[in-house]
């Protein structure tokens, strides 16, 4: 009887040690694609920032043009 118990007991471990062999695998790939998708993050960041500066001159330009054409108009006596 006590020997069916330890190997009851014995193949229980076996199972457990199986699982935990298979939840580490898994949580190292999930690690890995968790690195992944932190890396992917970090260069849509970069590409925001850049688009953010991208917008920024766009309007200083456009601000530049809107003056220009104000002072040509003012030239011209064409406003009002």
């Amino acid at each position: 009887m006590v020997e069916n118990v330890e190997n009851i007991i014995l193949e229980h471990l076996k199972a457990i040690r199986a699982e935990m062999t298979g939840i580490r695998n898994d949580v190292g790939d999930l690690r890995l694609r968790i690195g992944s998708i932190e890396e992917h993050i970090a260069g849509m960041r970069r590409d925001l920032s850049i688009l953010h500066s991208d917008i920024a001159i766009t309007h200083k330009r456009l601000d530049r043009n809107e003056d220009r054409l104000e002072r040509i108009e003012r030239r011209l006596e064409l406003v009002a």
